[in-house]
């Protein structure tokens, strides 16, 4: 794209933005919102009083869940069992609970995983 045609097509863009933000600045709802704002920081000014004090008011038990309360309906989770593996040709032996086992994801890379699930011993 030419310079030329760059420039034009900014133009373009900025001239429908003004035209968007014209009608926006003459939106009786966007004046209703911006003169309740600034009411509400010259109250909260006055007060000294902040945000989540002002929503600790408003909503005292909020109905949103916070990510470290467990429900209390659902069964605790069951643990995972150890997976013993022992390579054949080194002896070595890893025991893990999940796949992210450092040894372990370097044997499957050289081996394969399915050769590696073969040296899978036993569970606990």
């Amino acid at each position: 794209m030419s310079k030329l045609a760059e420039f034009k097509a900014l133009e373009a863009q900025l001239a429908a933005q003004l035209k968007q933000l014209d009608a926006l600045k003459n939106d009786d709802k966007l004046k209703r919102e911006i003169e309740f704002e600034e009411k509400l920081r010259n109250l909260m000014g006055q007060y000294d009083v902040g945000l989540r004090e002002i929503i600790s008011i408003l909503d005292p038990q909020p109905s949103r869940t916070s990510i470290s309360a467990t429900p209390t309906s659902q069964a605790p989770r069951r643990q995972r069992q150890v997976k013993v593996y022992k390579n054949p040709e080194t002896g070595e032996v890893v025991e893990t609970k999940g796949g992210n086992h450092k040894i372990l994801k370097a044997w499957k890379e050289k081996h394969g995983a399915e050769k590696v699930e073969g040296w899978r011993r036993f569970s606990r």
